[in-house]
Parts: structure tokens; sequence; C-alpha cells
């Protein structure tokens, strides 16, 4: 069974950027930018847009669901601290985001790309809230 990372993984390190993205994640809110020009979704938080440059980006909250576009197990953690086996994904959020994160509550043998997901979250020490992903059995 896939389980979130125990306390004690690695923490981020927020940036003044990245803050509102950390503070969303701390009141169970998924959040990413929207550029006012060109409403392009943007993530990972950014001062300008990828797409036009604007500097007009607006925080946003996501619905938190998706679907697998990519992923991998990973068996042989690159540190102790990590529980394997754990399943690290990029999922295409209902918004035309994307973010890494990893899945769980599922069996290895359910991974796969197209499967449809939603946001959940999970403490990892430090104050730090993360999100992960489990299947969508709604």
């Amino acid at each position: 069974m896939l389980e979130p990372q125990r306390p004690g993984i690695p923490l981020p390190a927020p940036t003044p950027v990245s803050q509102p993205f950390w503070d969303g994640c701390a009141v169970g809110e998924l959040r990413y930018q929207r550029c006012a020009a060109c409403k392009h979704a943007e993530f990972d938080p950014a001062l300008v847009c990828r797409r036009c440059r604007a500097g007009e980006l607006e925080w946003q909250v996501s619905a938190g669901l998706g679907e697998i576009y990519s992923h991998t197990v990973v068996w042989r953690p690159q540190t102790a601290e990590f529980t394997t086996p754990y399943a690290v994904v990029i999922v295409t959020f209902d918004e035309e985001f994307q973010l890494l994160t990893d899945l769980v509550n599922c069996e290895v043998a359910e991974v796969r790309v197209g499967l449809r997901v939603r946001t959940t979250f999970h403490q990892v020490g430090g104050g730090i809230t993360v999100p992960y992903v489990e299947p969508d059995r709604s």
C-alpha cells in the first residue's frame, strides 16, 4: 500500500514567491497561479507568466481533481528518511496546470497514466503540510 511519508523527510523551504502555495496547503487548499493577461495556468509559483511574460499572476484555488500524466515507483530512496515504495506522479489538474507529487492510499498495481485522482494533504513535520493525490473513487 502506498502511504504518505512520515515526519522526518527533508522539508521544502518556502520562499516569498511560494509562501501562498504553502499557506494554502496548511488549510487544505491546492493553490496555483493564473495569468490575468493570457489566462495561462501556472505552477511552480512564479513572478511572471511563463507563456506571455506578463507580471499579472493571480492565486486561485484548484478543485484538486486531475489525472496522472506520468509516474514512477521508487523502491530505493535517495535518503533513508523516505519509506518505500512510493509513487512519484505528475498530475495534470482539471484547471490545466501540472504538479509533481506522490500518489497514496492505493496499491502499486493501481498506478497508471490516466488514473483520476484527488488531492489530499498530510503534515510532514516542521509546520509543513504537503499535497498528495489519491485515486478518485467517486
